[in-house]
């Protein structure tokens, strides 16, 4: 308090030698009754004279009092010992958490930011979050950002604790795929064998999660090994784990291993049909006939009879490997051998002649397809509408897909994707808002990506009204705005001559953080001097020119690891 009193006579001084003396402060004295009289009698004794200060404006006592505080925040009716009651917690105004802005998830991965010391300090920590957990929860903090391996089994172990959250395979498939994906084999091997000291065996997708992500790592023999080692984890190396392990091989295109290992266990494990669909499956996608046509010698040389998906593999293979007219006497033989081609082998025809652009060959199988009572699936009907958008034969394509509705098929999000894609790259933007819509109305989820490439199109076609509801629908999906949704609008607005709003939604922009790019902010500045809005684009210069500097900032920031 002594150097708080001594600061306020310090500023005093400094008025009483610069504009305003203060010759009469001695009787404000009063105010401050900590003040020792060795402070009092130091600065009385500077006070100056009447006849040195007649020339001076004389303040009374009150004009300093309100001058103080002015400059302290004080009421200049509030003494020093009710000074500090405005200042109790209990009439503080409420704060909002520092971290209420953040998302469940985000709340929870932040713990592992402070790099606490011991598992039970992060485990308080993360109870004292306070979050309602979820098997979602777990899965969106486990499966984003760059946790370590022990932080992801901290986070699991703690979470398997929770009430809420229940402790089945489910859970753990969950976080043994997160941890092989970011190659945390240790943990991940770890957790597979805790699973049987908690009651829970293993099954077939655990299994399949393990071994796909030692093969997705081109850990050929740590896969190897872990099929071998299936034991101690309560497991067989039997038919059904074979064909998981061959499936992963497959699946990444390691059929050659596949192979090896295929013919390495022949005579120790029984095949089955499905053991041999998956070799030939994966020489298929290679066009490797040669090696389709032993293993099928192989197949019935056991007794296994070749059935609709042996026969779609083989007509996949013969497409791939250009043999057009050896697949089609393929599927003619099955006929007359008393086999109903199902959905696979149609599908399999389809896409032979896709690949050779041969559309109305496409149309003839989906034809007798439907004559054959044969109901196709989505996948059918991406083909053939993917290949007539390829060709631009937009009446086709939407004539299929209307079809496609019609029998309560949805498109997935991917799908929709693929539609929208090649229709946002030639021609107006009709078609492709025609797909988002019909998309939309079933209950198709439309992606972030597609939503872009309609308001890109859009733009460029200064369809502004179109646009701007497309992107309060998009907002209403749930998603976000970004820098390249902002420019997307802003570029529609300045196509149409609207500059007003345009440069409306810039400041929106700059106050989410998001600065435009200098193509965008060109076009808008030089549209506004055309108009003679010099003054409007002035203040927009000062307000880009400071996104820029805070962007530069940032840009530094992280460059050097402050991540603000």
């Amino acid at each position: 308090m002594l150097s708080y009193c001594q600061r306020i006579l310090g500023f005093g001084l400094q008025l009483k030698m610069t504009r305003y003396p203060l010759p009469y402060l001695g009787s404000s004295f009063s105010l401050f009754p900590c003040l020792t009289p060795d402070i009092q009698s130091n600065y009385l004794h500077n006070e100056p004279s009447a006849s040195s200060s007649g020339n001076q404006h004389i303040l009374d006592e009150s004009y300093v009092i309100t001058e103080l505080s002015d400059l302290l925040k004080v009421s200049p009716k509030t003494s020093i010992s009710n000074l500090y009651k405005d200042f109790e917690p209990e009439k503080q105004v409420e704060r909002r958490s520092v971290d209420a802005f953040l998302l469940p998830e985000e709340k929870l991965r932040g713990i592992f930011l402070q790099k606490l010391k011991g598992k039970t300090a992060i485990e308080n920590a993360l109870t004292s979050t306070g979050v309602e957990l979820s098997l979602d929860i777990v899965s969106k903090v486990v499966s984003r950002d760059s946790l370590s391996g022990e932080a992801i089994v901290t986070f699991f172990n703690w979470a398997i604790k929770q009430p809420s959250i229940c402790r089945d395979i489910h859970c753990y498939n969950l976080v043994l795929k997160a941890l092989g994906r970011r190659k945390y084999f240790k943990f991940m091997v770890e957790l597979l064998h805790e699973m049987g000291t908690h009651g829970k065996k293993p099954t077939l997708e655990t299994i399949s999660i393990v071994l796909d992500s030692f093969i997705r790592a081109n850990h050929i023999n740590k896969a190897i090994q872990t099929f071998r080692n299936l034991e101690e984890v309560g497991l067989e190396c039997d038919t059904e784990t074979l064909n998981v392990l061959l499936q992963c091989f497959c699946r990444r295109s390691h059929v050659g291993a596949a192979n090896s290992f295929f013919n390495a266990m022949n005579g120790r494990i029984q095949f089955d049909a499905t053991t041999y669909n998956i070799i030939i499956g994966g020489w298929s996608r290679f066009g490797k006939v040669d090696q389709i046509e032993r293993i099928l010698k192989a197949m019935v040389a056991v007794g296994y009879k070749p059935d609709c998906l042996t026969f779609s593999y083989l007509i996949e293979g013969l497409g791939r490997a250009g043999r057009i007219g050896d697949a089609v006497r393929i599927f003619d033989h099955m006929k007359e051998e008393g086999y109903v081609p199902d959905i696979r082998v149609y599908n399999a025809m389809i896409s032979n002649f896709v690949s050779v652009r041969n559309l109305d060959e496409c149309r003839r199988y989906y034809k007798t397809m439907l004559n054959d009572k044969c109901e196709p699936d989505l996948g059918t009907y991406t083909k053939l509408i993917c290949a007539f958008l390829k060709v631009r034969k937009v009446a086709d394509a939407l004539e299929i897909f209307e079809e496609m509705l019609s029998r309560g098929i949805i498109p997935t999000t991917g799908a929709a994707t693929s539609f929208i894609e090649p229709l946002c790259h030639y021609g107006p933007p009709h078609a492709a808002m025609v797909v988002y819509k019909k998309a939309r109305k079933v209950g198709c989820r439309i992606s972030l990506s597609a939503y872009k490439l309609l308001l890109m199109r859009l733009s460029r076609f200064g369809k502004c009204g179109m646009l701007l509801n497309l992107w309060e629908e998009m907002q209403e999906s749930g998603y976000a705005c970004d820098r390249e949704v902002y420019e997307y609008v802003i570029n529609g607005l300045c196509n149409i001559g609207h500059l007003e709003n345009a440069v409306l939604v810039v400041e929106e922009s700059l106050q989410k953080g998001f600065c435009p790019s200098r193509f965008i902010y060109s076009k808008l500045n030089n549209k506004l001097l055309a108009s003679y809005k010099v003054e409007t684009a002035y203040k927009l210069f000062l307000k880009i020119k400071d996104a820029r500097r805070y962007e530069n900032a940032r840009r530094y920031w992280r460059a050097n690891g402050w991540h603000f």
